[in-house]
């Protein structure tokens, strides 16, 4: 009775969290882990070293995984710059499901620099990042899925319908495996 795991994947300011709000709206089964809310609680004053991004993304894998275990329905929200992360959580959850938002660099500091709820992320990243903060993107790498099961141009589509394509995908998936 595992449940099932969908990462949301895509710069800062892509949309992730604001997919996963109108993902959830629709299927309020759906627990959200926010790597954004973790990051205050697990470290407060964060570093973004490399050191402190792998234990937070690892911790974040583990957590999904015992969620989905307990038969638990997750959305993972973070950006995951890192592909060994969510391959390790393709690894260990059966259930898993990569949904990528394609959108391009200047699309997202334009949204991240107008954005008034940032869901818990820090506010001006890619001005930070300008001035040398690592932030995926910019000087951080961004390692685009793959092969994800899905990927969505969130530059041409609205948060609503991307949360609608997840559910559709979802829906065709239980239709084939059941």
């Amino acid at each position: 009775m595992s449940g099932i795991a969908i990462w949301i994947t895509g710069l800062p300011g892509s949309g992730k969290s604001t997919v996963a709000d109108a993902f959830k709206e629709g299927h309020p089964e759906f627990l959200v882990l926010r790597m954004d809310e973790m990051r205050k609680v697990v470290t407060p004053a964060p570093s973004y070293s490399d050191a402190e991004r792998e234990l937070l993304y690892r911790s974040l894998v583990f957590l999904a995984k015992k969620l989905s275990e307990a038969g638990h329905d997750v959305v993972i929200d973070a950006t995951g710059n890192i592909r060994r992360w969510r391959k390790l959580a393709r690894e260990l959850i059966p259930g898993f499901i990569e949904v990528y938002l394609k959108c391009g660099l200047e699309t997202c500091r334009a949204r991240e620099a107008q954005r008034l709820n940032t869901h818990g992320a820090p506010k001006d990243i890619y001005a930070k990042g300008e001035q040398g903060a690592p932030v995926p993107g910019v000087n951080a790498p961004y390692e685009e899925p793959l092969s994800p099961e899905l990927a969505i141009d969130v530059e041409r589509t609205t948060a609503g319908d991307a949360a609608d394509e997840i559910g559709r995908f979802l829906k065709k998936k239980k239709n084939c495996s059941g």
